[in-house]
């Protein structure tokens, strides 16, 4: 069982978001269902997926209860055991603690900054973490804290280890890789596994690695995209939460094609840290479910 603390004082009426994935069997919603009933709830939004390639169900439930979060758990312990759920239970909305990573491109970095403060994106942007120093004056712009972490190959070790020595710190849920030009390690990734949400300029699987948009106009491709995902050991392998695409043709030059992209990367990690924050995606091995 895997599940997200809320605060305790939560008041009555609360708006909850509850999730959660199993083996596929019948009675699953029923139960789920009946349970939230017998404790006053309401739910206002149900989702729900059976994988057949899996085998496993998936469900994400928004419902106001005047339950406490303690209530609930317990009332889904039972139901939890007889199912084999692996669940999860937050306040909806609620904002989440979110660190986020860039090297020197400031598109990604602005535009969530943006979003949270003038659009309501549910996250918190507790601090910003970058190998250079270009990002610093965006941060104190909007009043993030910055901490400038260089990373060579001598100095890699120390610097996951400051990273999660921050993460620990700020209680951070979610890091996001806005542009970060560095690799992590293996071990880091095996840590914050389902944590780390990443954009990659280009449309995997296609055009991984370093420079995709040359790689791309090399190719005289018709679109161009970007890809956000969770990051894994495997460079760009990671279960994708979403993609975006800007059609184009012969005419463009590699340039174009950078310019275009930022764009679509903008828009691709926006509606992937979205949706990650408010509970809409679960994790189906390699894959996602994602409940718009």
């Amino acid at each position: 069982m895997s599940h997200t603390v809320t605060p305790a004082s939560a008041p009555a009426g609360t708006h909850w978001v509850l999730t959660l994935s199993c083996p596929d069997r019948p009675g699953i919603v029923h139960a789920v269902a009946g349970l939230l009933a017998e404790h006053g709830g309401n739910i206002t939004e149900s989702q729900q997926f059976g994988d057949p390639l899996s085998g496993l169900f998936f469900m994400r439930v928004q419902v106001t209860s005047s339950a406490t979060y303690d209530e609930l758990a317990a009332a889904l312990a039972p139901v939890a055991e007889r199912f084999a759920l692996q669940w999860s239970l937050d306040v909806a909305g609620r904002p989440v603690r979110t660190l986020v990573m860039g090297s020197t491109a400031a598109h990604c970095l602005n535009d969530l900054a943006f979003r949270q403060r003038s659009e309501a994106l549910p996250v918190d942007l507790v601090a910003v973490v970058s190998n250079h120093t270009s990002l610093e004056p965006l941060a104190q712009f909007y009043g993030i804290p910055f901490h400038h972490v260089p990373v060579t190959a001598a100095t890699k070790a120390d610097a996951e280890a400051r990273l999660l020595a921050l993460v620990e710190e700020l209680d951070v849920e979610l890091v996001v890789l806005a542009r970060y030009m560095q690799i992590l390690s293996d071990d880091l990734c095996r840590r914050l596994a389902g944590r780390v949400i990443n954009i990659h300029h280009s449309f995997l699987p296609s055009f991984k690695g370093a420079r995709p948009y040359a790689q791309a106009h090399d190719r005289g491709v018709k679109l161009i995209g970007a890809t956000a995902h969770y990051v894994t050991g495997d460079l760009d392998e990671g279960p994708i939460i979403e993609q975006d695409v800007e059609r184009v043709d012969h005419t463009r030059a590699v340039e174009d094609l950078v310019a275009l992209g930022q764009d679509v990367e903008r828009r691709a990690l926006a509606r992937a840290v979205r949706w990650h924050a408010e509970h809409r995606v679960l994790l189906d091995g390699h894959r996602t479910i994602v409940f718009r």
